[in-house]
């Protein structure tokens, strides 16, 4: 009798998804959808019952998916969204590893309680911020979505129109929104107030977002000072030019503004102050602020983390910490998508065991913890976009422009007057015909480079596939010859009108869905 093999020798790795123990969360770190991304990846799957109730997902949806419902801290792979509490860091058993938001520059006795424990912790809120890593970018998907929901709680607060209104019963002026720091929150905010017909005016120590911002449909307010650019893709602090200059254009908005959303944050260190308490008693009674940064420590004076803040003039500060748990469903799927797209990173063999790779960037900043060693924080990485100075141009040996021929003038209009010469002998020594033909091709050249030019460069798609419709005119032929008594000929009739039409109402029909993208409602 043959000897009998394991059918796996090295057995895959078990994922646990835990419940979130933090009060108010909503969120769960792998959805049913997200499961079976990770048993792609060779992994096995345990979700602790009840993990996803609070985002709408059962433990029903998560076994047909293909997952284990039991006990998840003793996995080898732990998926969390907060850190753990002292609590659970003692369930976690010694060699496995943690995925979780940890906060790593905020809090190093979190980093040594889990290095005791023995354990390896990829924080997720350290992924750099570069091109391949974007896909894993915890905090950019949840500002994404906090900044929505920013807009929407501000809107339920503010109890007035957003857009403004002409009707019978009179005119209704347009909110006026300030949006502090166009960053992932940022945008997301002012798209949404954009969309709700509120005037948008946002600011940032970046010029060079002002085009984004305008993409949105805001208004980009400049603090004339000089800011030096970041370099590792987060914020940074300011100078202090910048803030004087800047406390005076937030003073100023702040008598003018219905609501005011700020974002500001810089990594490792507590919120930077924008508003002062003077701001806040400038606004009109009814206006509503939204400070993004409560959570640490906010950006405006008497912001209370957690909680809901009126003052004596009437205004309402509000300083939720939960704005993504707020929208837990599409929180969980798109958290739960950015884990999944780090370890398949970490997972190249797509058999279910981790390995890390230190000589990857991506890999080494978001591993804070390594087999009981603290390792944080990580190599700098430089990731700005912003052009850097080279400095004064030295001059090449060889440029590529060196031995390019130059036209001359004289030679231009030389060119042009023998192109002259030769349609004047085309037309006069052509057959009659020809010259009708190169006439109407050349006026139809004219016209359609003027008509082109014309349109935007946007709906250059669909005009070219409805030409390409109406090219299909020679249709006409084929009907005409169609009825010819040589079979041949008949035959080739009908191929011309079968693939002329499909040209004709080919080049419609996609004409009609471009331009569908256009249209507003």
């Amino acid at each position: 009798m043959s000897a009998q093999h394991p059918a796996h020798p090295h057995p895959p790795r078990r994922i646990g998804v835990v419940t979130e123990s933090t009060p108010g969360e909503t969120r769960v770190a792998a959805t049913p959808a997200t499961v079976r991304l990770l048993h792609g990846l060779g992994y096995e799957t345990v979700v602790e019952s009840g993990a996803g109730a609070a985002a709408g997902y059962g433990d029903e949806a998560y076994a047909q998916a293909g997952a284990s419902i039991g006990e998840a801290w003793n996995a080898d792979v732990v998926l969390k969204i907060n850190a753990p509490s002292t609590e659970e860091i003692g369930r976690l058993r010694s060699g496995a590893t943690l995925v979780s938001l940890i906060s790593p520059a905020q809090r190093p006795e979190l980093l040594e309680e889990l290095a005791a424990r023995g354990v390896t912790v990829l924080a997720l809120d350290a992924v750099p911020r570069i091109s391949r890593a974007q896909s894993m970018d915890v905090l950019s998907s949840m500002a994404n979505i906090a900044g929505y929901r920013a807009v929407i709680e501000a809107a339920h607060v503010f109890g007035r129109f957003f857009t403004g209104q002409v009707t019978a019963a009179g005119k209704v002026p347009p909110a006026k929104v300030l949006v502090a720091g166009a960053g992932v929150a940022g945008l997301a905010a002012i798209g949404a107030a954009s969309s709700l017909g509120a005037v948008v005016r946002a600011t940032d120590p970046r010029p060079e977002v002002a085009d984004q911002v305008k993409s949105l449909g805001g208004e980009y307010l400049a603090v004339n000072t000089a800011h030096e650019t970041s370099t590792d893709g987060y914020a940074r602090e300011t100078t202090a030019d910048y803030d004087r200059a800047a406390a005076e254009l937030y003073h100023e908005q702040a008598r003018e503004v219905d609501i005011v959303i700020t974002t500001a944050l810089i990594p490792g260190r507590p919120a930077p102050r924008l508003l002062t308490a003077a701001d806040v008693a400038a606004m009109k009674p009814g206006s509503v602020i939204v400070d993004m940064a409560a959570a640490q420590g906010g950006n405006v004076e008497g912001t209370i983390a957690g909680r809901t803040v009126v003052t004596d003039n009437g205004v309402t500060v509000l300083g939720y910490t939960d704005l993504a748990s707020r929208l837990p469903d599409q929180a969980s799927q798109m958290f739960g998508t950015n884990v999944v797209n780090l370890l398949a990173l970490i997972t190249p063999g797509k058999d279910g065991r981790p390995a890390l790779d230190f000589d990857d960037v991506v890999q080494r900043a978001v591993t804070v913890v390594r087999s009981g060693e603290v390792t944080w924080p990580p190599p700098p990485v430089a990731v700005s976009a912003a052009p850097q100075d080279a400095g004064p141009e030295e001059p090449t040996t060889a440029p590529p422009d060196t031995d390019r021929p130059r036209i001359t003038p004289a030679a231009r209009y030389g060119l042009i007057g023998l192109g002259m010469l030769a349609t004047f002998l085309l037309v006069a020594f052509a057959p009659a015909q020809l010259a009708e033909n190169f006439t109407v091709f050349a006026l139809a050249v004219v016209i359609g480079y003027y008509v082109i030019g014309k349109v935007h460069h946007a709906l250059h798609t669909p005009l070219m596939s409805v030409t390409n419709a109406i090219s299909g005119i020679v249709v006409i032929g084929a009907l005409v010859q169609i009825g010819h008594g040589n079979r041949l000929v008949t035959v080739l009739s009908f191929v011309a009108i079968l693939l002329t039409s499909v040209n004709i109402f080919g080049g419609f029909a996609v004409t009609r869905r471009m331009l569908s993208m256009f249209s507003k409602g």
